[in-house]
């Protein structure tokens, strides 16, 4: 199904021009709105812990569940909008997202929050934020890349914005009225969905046809049903199902890609490695800061500093990753940043004076803008870009069950010895050792490729068994975007 859904398409509209912009405008909304919104969290775990008597690891639980669905959910946004179109899907996760806020802002336990915060908000963002970035691929095709990069900055005008407007507010109702005004809006993730109409190419067709959308499963399903009525036999239906799943987890979760090509599985393993600890941080920060003294407003601009700085660097980093000299060196400079972040976190082992903690907050945000501006790109360099949509399914649901159980786990272990100095540890470990195992297991990778070239020995597939970066060029103006693609960004 083409990305209009069942409604009748549109008259052919140029791309890269008239209201590509405004959807572009709405886009950065959106992911202020939904990647931003979990920065935020942190401003309240002290009021929910007193609330509902909850302790440090079943409150994380709230947090964790929503970046965990934000970040997992790709795959089954990837289906919602092959089926009825970006739009849709925009749409459905903003009535989501604010329902699941309005019914926060009512819970009785920490349990409940669990449902509605956690799970249907994050559910909700994750389909609104998806759909908001594959749409831009269908209105821009000069000028994409930009476009992309200009629509990031979003998240961190979110990261700025939502942690200074949540203990305002807080301040002045509590945080059930607060929840209740952010579930109003979330809404808004509506109104942006509203301006992305459905778009045909310039040639006058749709993105995608009919029988290019059609998914693996359902043509399993066709033929499950002749078969079905030909044949009796319940073994061959069985096996048709077999390899109906097959096919969809092939499309959506790129198993054999991780089996295959060494690069992927060094990258996918580290990354949902370093998951583990990268979140840690943005979660207790702010109760950190509280319990130390630090007065609960001045607390909560620690989590708007890194996001404002991020507003700056993240560009420049990305621009200066795309330089000929850094080509097959990204995957060095990601190790770097996440290396960086690791060290950072013993600054506020040292101290946790307001002074020192606006030093980390600075120095994190600039390591955090170079792990945000090349995780993808470096998994662009790693896998051949007519895998890379699948691929991405299986990263993006890995990388969701570590960002799920690491604050959880660090909280208990707070809970345990009530020192909150081992949130920074913690998080200092898994990304310390996640830098190293993914800096060095490629550069051996690397010095393995080139003992095997210098001995001759030829490789039957080298960009299946080895890292080979290639350069990203933009599509030409002829070649259609991706039918559906799912991005998280970090």
């Amino acid at each position: 199904m083409s990305q209009g859904g069942a409604a009748a398409p549109e008259a052919a509209k140029p791309q890269d021009q008239g209201w590509a912009w405004m959807v572009l405008l709405a886009a950065v909304l959106l992911q202020g709105l939904t990647l931003g919104f979990p920065s935020c969290i942190g401003v309240f775990f002290t009021d929910l812990q007193h609330e509902f008597q909850a302790s440090n690891s079943e409150t994380s639980w709230f947090p964790s569940i929503m970046v965990a669905v934000l970040h997992g959910g790709g795959p089954l946004c990837s289906i919602l909008v092959k089926r009825f179109g970006c739009r849709f899907a925009v749409m459905l996760g903003g009535l989501l997202s604010g329902v699941g806020m309005v019914s926060s802002s009512f819970c009785k336990s920490i349990s409940q929050l669990y449902l509605t915060a956690g799970l249907i908000t994050g559910l909700g963002s994750c389909f609104s934020f998806q759909a908001g970035v594959t749409v831009l691929g269908y209105y821009f095709v000069r000028w994409r890349t930009l476009a992309n990069a200009m629509a990031s900055t979003g998240v961190s005008l979110g990261f700025t914005l939502w942690p200074l407007l949540s203990q305002y507010l807080l301040d002045e109702m509590g945080w059930r009225n607060t929840f209740l005004i952010f579930g109003g809006i979330l809404l808004n993730c509506c109104v942006c969905g509203a301006i992305m109409r459905p778009v045909q190419l310039a040639s006058g067709s749709p993105p995608q046809s009919p029988k290019t959308a059609e998914e693996p499963g359902r043509r399993a399903e066709g033929a499950l049903l002749s078969n079905g009525a030909s044949s009796p036999h319940p073994e061959l239906q069985q096996q048709t199902r077999r390899t109906a799943c097959l096919q969809v987890l092939q499309k959506y979760l790129a198993f054999d890609i991780f089996c295959q090509n060494k690069g992927y599985q060094i990258y996918t393993i580290g990354v949902t490695w370093m998951m583990m600890g990268f979140a840690l941080p943005h979660v207790y920060l702010v109760p950190y800061a509280i319990q130390n003294g630090v007065e609960e407003r001045r607390a909560a601009l620690l989590i708007s500093v890194i996001g404002f700085i991020n507003i700056f660097i993240r560009p420049l980093t990305g621009l200066l990753s795309g330089h000929r000299v850094f080509t097959g060196r990204r995957i060095y400079l990601f190790s770097l940043a996440v290396l960086l972040c690791g060290l950072s976190n013993f600054i506020c082992v040292i101290s946790a004076e307001f002074n020192v903690l606006i030093i980390y907050c600075v120095i994190l945000s600039i390591a955090m803008s170079g792990v945000g501006a090349l995780t993808f790109q470096v998994l662009m360099d790693v896998v051949e870009m007519d895998r890379f949509s699948s691929a991405l399914g299986l990263f993006t649901i890995l990388e969701s069950i570590t960002l799920l159980i690491g604050p959880p786990l660090t909280g208990l272990l707070v809970d345990i010895t009530s020192d909150f100095h081992y949130v920074f540890y913690n998080s200092s470990f898994f990304l310390i050792s996640a830098a190293l195992f993914i800096g060095l297991s490629f550069c051996a990778l690397e010095k393995k490729t080139k003992l095997k070239e210098s001995s001759k020995v030829p490789l039957d597939k080298p960009s299946i068994y080895q890292y080979n970066e290639t350069p990203t060029e933009p599509q030409p103006e002829s070649q259609s975007p991706p039918a559906v693609m799912y991005i998280t960004s970090i």
